[in-house]
């Protein structure tokens, strides 16, 4: 049986009776792109998990043909003048929802089809106990394609996972990663078939489910420690750094330039 405790709107979460909570982003129009009320509806669902006792996993994926396309270009785009504080709210809104997948006592499981991209994919990503991917799956950083930087506390958690040189190449050169790219350099813990995703993904759940739920998110705790100290104190750094970077001329070009399927022309205002 499953209980469907948020029934509708762009991020979805329901629990089984096998403990496994599934947080399904929900805007598959838009390619599941964070916009200021996903990014509300996801803080909401994590909180969910944290107040429900009966939660020992959670499983985070996509509905429509992407994991997460990470920020929402279209609305960015619109905002013009005003992009800088509306990427201060949204920004906001991201940090506290990835810091709260973190400390989460139960374990999360991403898992992964389509692109996972930007602050919101890739983030999801970096701040995931464990990835799954199916095959196909592809993996970008993209913030500096657009003139900005990276947020969702990537900053920290990707050099942990894949060791400082590859995190540089990944943020400054974004380079799409497969899925096998991503298993060999660390950032996944699995690669499965396409159509055994939702399988292998719910799999490793309920394996997780049936241990020691105390000395799950005791060792989880222990493991984040070493990097929760730094990811704290990067993410205020992180949203300041985007909200000033969105108000220059060449983040404007990179939106556009994303919109209009062509290379960007920056010029360094």
């Amino acid at each position: 049986m499953t209980d469907k405790l948020i029934d509708s709107g762009p991020v979805l979460l329901d629990l089984a009776d096998d403990g496994v909570a599934r947080i399904r982003l929900n805007r598959p129009e838009a390619s599941n792109g964070m916009n200021v009320e996903f990014l509300r509806a996801l803080h909401e669902a994590i909180l969910r998990c944290h107040g429900e006792p009966r939660v020992r996993v959670v499983v985070i994926s996509g509905e429509g043909p992407h994991f997460c396309a990470g920020g929402d270009v279209r609305t960015f785009a619109s905002k013009g003048e005003q992009l800088p504080d509306y990427l201060r709210e949204a920004t906001a809104w991201l940090q506290i929802a990835v810091a709260a997948l973190n400390q989460l006592t139960a374990p999360v499981v991403a898992a992964v089809h389509g692109y996972a991209a930007g602050g919101g994919g890739f983030g999801l990503v970096c701040a995931a106990d464990f990835v799954v991917a199916a095959e196909s799956a592809k993996f970008m950083s993209g913030a500096v394609r657009v003139g900005m930087a990276p947020d969702a506390g990537v900053s920290v958690t990707l050099a942990q996972l894949v060791g400082l040189r590859k995190a540089m190449e990944i943020l400054l050169t974004n380079p799409t990663l497969s899925a096998a790219d991503a298993l060999e350099i660390g950032l996944l813990t699995k690669v499965v078939p396409d159509e055994s995703l939702e399988e292998e993904a719910l799999g490793l759940a309920r394996s997780l489910a049936e241990s020691a739920p105390r000395a799950i998110a005791a060792t989880k705790r222990l493991v984040w420690n070493g990097v929760g100290a730094a990811l704290e104190t990067r993410l205020p750094e992180e949203a300041r750094v985007v909200a000033e970077l969105s108000g220059t001329a060449d983040s404007r070009e990179g939106l556009a330039a994303v919109l209009e399927r062509r290379p960007p022309r920056f010029t360094g205002k």
